[in-house]
């Protein structure tokens, strides 16, 4: 993407928005190129000591291998539904999910395993697009559905405390009455 493309600058600032929330053992689920992983290792040196970032593309993990290699991430190949996942990796400080949840058919398993492999007390910040609702068509090709706020929501009523933020372009803010939000970002605890 061109360094001025919007949708490159929102991801951008959905790991700057995190950064302070990360710590300990970190698991950035749907990595992609590894951009992400490489900023957290950058930035939070002292606090994380290790990332795990997983994505299922194969080619896309030698890429990040290739262009975001550092000492303290590990990039593997993995399918996000893999029921066997939290076996797998193992128990997470931090998990960071950006815009996933819109690309695997069952949410409910996908959360579930990401809350398997939270520890107690640990932090989840997940983002997602907003749209029609679960099991409605979107006008994305990749996206299965595109969960509604209240949806979306809901999808955190079994962690001890979450807020909810929304993001405009590289912004993120609380909500506002007649603003028209496109993407939520929850930061959740265990």
């Amino acid at each position: 993407m061109k360094p001025m493309n919007g949708m490159l600058l929102e991801h951008i600032a959905r790991y700057y928005f995190a950064i302070p929330y990360i710590k300990g053992r970190v698991l950035d689920i749907a990595c992609g190129t590894g951009y992400g992983c490489h900023m957290v290792a950058k930035d939070r040196k002292r606090e994380v000591h290790e990332i795990i970032g997983v994505d299922v593309d194969q080619e896309t993990i030698l890429y990040a291998n290739r262009e975001y290699n550092h000492q303290k991430v590990t990039y593997i190949q993995g399918d996000a539904l893999d029921p066997e996942l939290p076996e797998k990796l193992g128990l997470f400080d931090t998990i960071l999910s950006f815009e996933t949840i819109e690309h695997v058919q069952d949410d409910q398993l996908f959360m579930d395993s990401l809350y398997r492999m939270l520890k107690p007390g640990g932090r989840l910040i997940l983002s997602s697009p907003f749209g029609r609702g679960r099991g409605m068509p979107t006008s994305e090709p990749f996206h299965v559905h595109q969960l509604t706020p209240k949806e979306f929501e809901e999808l955190f009523t079994r962690f001890s405390s979450m807020e909810m933020y929304y993001q405009r372009g590289v912004t993120f803010e609380k909500p506002r009455d007649d603003v028209r939000y496109f993407i939520g970002v929850a930061v959740c605890t265990k």
